[in-house]
């Protein structure tokens, strides 16, 4: 799920036509006494996290005038909270309370319908507050074909015991907070408090909105970078892996990161799983192991070549890492070799010099194994394949052995160079990336196996020379599966004629700073 901030979250109610304090997101002490400034005042400032409880966290504070507005806000800001560091306020006017209520919209799974939730007693503490007053609770399942009236949500509200001059325009907001949360696709959607104030307002004093990670793609206007259920901002890294991920729908490339920087006495490595099952217990072996693991990633539902290749070239570009595990397992539709192909293909680009274990169990893992070997181990690096009836576990040991019999030395974090096709090679569009052809090198190959290589069938021979044998355009739309196994076959067993280009914007920047900060060629 995407969650939104509640300086974000409020703007939407605004929006939709429900009360919000007046206020602004600050990135700056002066920023928050400009807002403060502005409003002409007393002031809340809110530290801007996905977290609840932030008074008791000392993350809310009160100014009467800008200047201690400003002071608030530098006291705030860069203060961690769990995994976050706060890099935004909310600086809004203070409220004057009278009544605190809670409200709240959720998916009731059970039901398969959204549900409802009011509460005359709100704050901090509601649950609580609910378990001991139950009678001030109110559920109101929507039937999503009928919708939701302001006179249903009215009634219902009378339940809880309020008087109907409190219960209409809280029925309003109800009734908005509904339709708001309708339009945008929302999984969740809360105000708390929902507050009285003291010339008889209701406003939303807090909000959080969770929207649907896979309906995000229709809301560009909400600014959601990553749709992903995160306890923190997303990394850069996660960014860029995210951006892999959305513009290609075939298979899954799930990418967290866990750790920035080695931590002293814990080996860190990079973990790439396959299947949410099979990469769980990886992930158990190798923290049994004493392993710290850079990355969470997971590439499933039977990736393409290219997508695996894009995952391996994001997991090594995190400085630091003493080795790679790659382990899970495909059993249903994934077909192994794949995965194996985009990984010689990432890792001889990459020139890996630390050990490798990768267990690629499911079907055709012996073909895996054969290409992982013949391509990586048998040409000097340090690789090891394995198949499913290898565990995670003495995959996981079989790691340990190998990084401490080579000295645990770290991967070298490289510039990302795009490849460089030669000057009029022949070349064609695929669905993410571009595959040049140098005919010039043809001319004294042996025996054209990249047409062979080809399952899908897209390269014919035409004067002795591969060329596309489908339209351009179809081998664009997906036609050209991104296998790699001809530029594969091509390189290693004849003229290095082919070269297939798989961009991924955003990471040979990200690699320059990561260089520019650790001298040494990211060592």
């Amino acid at each position: 799920m995407a969650r939104l901030f509640e300086y974000q979250s409020k703007k939407l109610l605004r929006d939709a036509g429900i009360p919000v304090p007046e206020g602004e997101a600050a990135s700056t002490p002066e920023e928050a006494r400009k807002i403060a400034e502005r409003l002409g005042r007393p002031v809340a400032v809110k530290i801007q996290v996905w977290v609840t409880g932030r008074a008791k966290l000392g993350g809310i504070k009160f100014a009467d005038t800008p200047a201690q507005a400003e002071e608030a806000a530098r006291g705030l800001l860069g203060m961690r909270v769990g995994n976050f560091v706060v890099d935004k306020v909310l600086v809004e006017e203070k409220l004057a309370v009278k009544s605190e209520f809670f409200a709240g919209l959720v998916i009731d799974d059970a039901r398969k319908e959204p549900l409802l939730v009011f509460s005359s007693v709100g704050g901090s503490g509601v649950e609580e507050i609910a378990a001991r007053r139950p009678e001030r609770i109110v559920r109101l399942p929507v039937d999503i074909r009928a919708g939701l009236t302001e006179n249903a949500v009215y009634q219902a509200v009378l339940l809880t015991g309020l008087p109907p001059r409190t219960s209409g325009p809280l029925s309003f907001v109800l009734s908005k907070l509904y339709a708001l949360a309708r339009a945008v696709d929302a999984r969740s959607a809360e105000i708390n408090p929902l507050v009285l104030t003291g010339d008889d307002r209701v406003v939303a004093a807090d909000c959080h909105l969770v929207v649907d990670d896979y309906a995000v793609y229709r809301h560009p206007e909400l600014g959601i970078e990553v749709a992903r259920e995160f306890d923190r901002p997303p990394t850069e890294l996660e960014k860029i892996a995210y951006k892999v991920e959305e513009r290609d729908y075939r298979g899954t490339f799930y990418f967290l990161q866990m750790a920035e920087a080695p931590e002293e006495g814990s080996p860190l490595i990079g973990f790439h799983g396959a299947g949410g099952g099979g990469s769980m217990m990886s992930m158990d072996a190798v923290l049994a192991r004493g392993f710290k693991p850079a990355n969470y990633c997971d590439t499933s539902g039977n990736p393409p070549a290219s997508k695996v290749y894009r995952a391996a070239k994001v997991i090594l570009s995190q400085p630091g890492i003493k080795g790679y595990f790659a382990s899970g397992s495909g059993v249903a539709s994934q077909e192994q070799f794949h995965s194996a192909r985009g990984l010689v293909k990432a890792f001889h680009e990459e020139k890996v010099d630390i050990p490798a274990v990768i267990r690629l169990g499911g079907n055709f893992e012996e073909k895996a194994c054969e290409i992982l070997h013949a391509y990586l181990r048998d040409r000097g690096m340090k690789v090891e394949g394995y198949g499913r009836d290898d565990s995670p576990e003495k995959c996981a040991a079989r790691l340990e052995e190998m990084i401490r019999a080579t000295g645990g030395g770290v991967h070298a974090v490289r510039p990302l160079a795009a490849p460089e096709p030669a000057a009029g090679a022949y070349a064609f569009e695929t669905v993410t990336g571009r595959l040049s052809i140098d005919h010039s090198r043809c001319a004294d190959c042996r025996t054209r196996g990249c047409v062979e290589a080809c399952a899908p069938g897209i390269l014919k021979l035409e004067a002795d020379r591969p060329v596309l044998a489908v339209p351009a355009e179809e081998a664009k739309k997906g036609k050209c599966t991104e296998c790699l196994a001809c530029e594969i076959y091509c390189r290693f067993h004849e003229r290095e004629a082919i070269v297939i280009d798989l961009p991924i914007p955003g990471l040979k920047e990200y690699r320059e700073k990561i260089i520019a900060a650790a001298p040494g060629g990211g060592r």
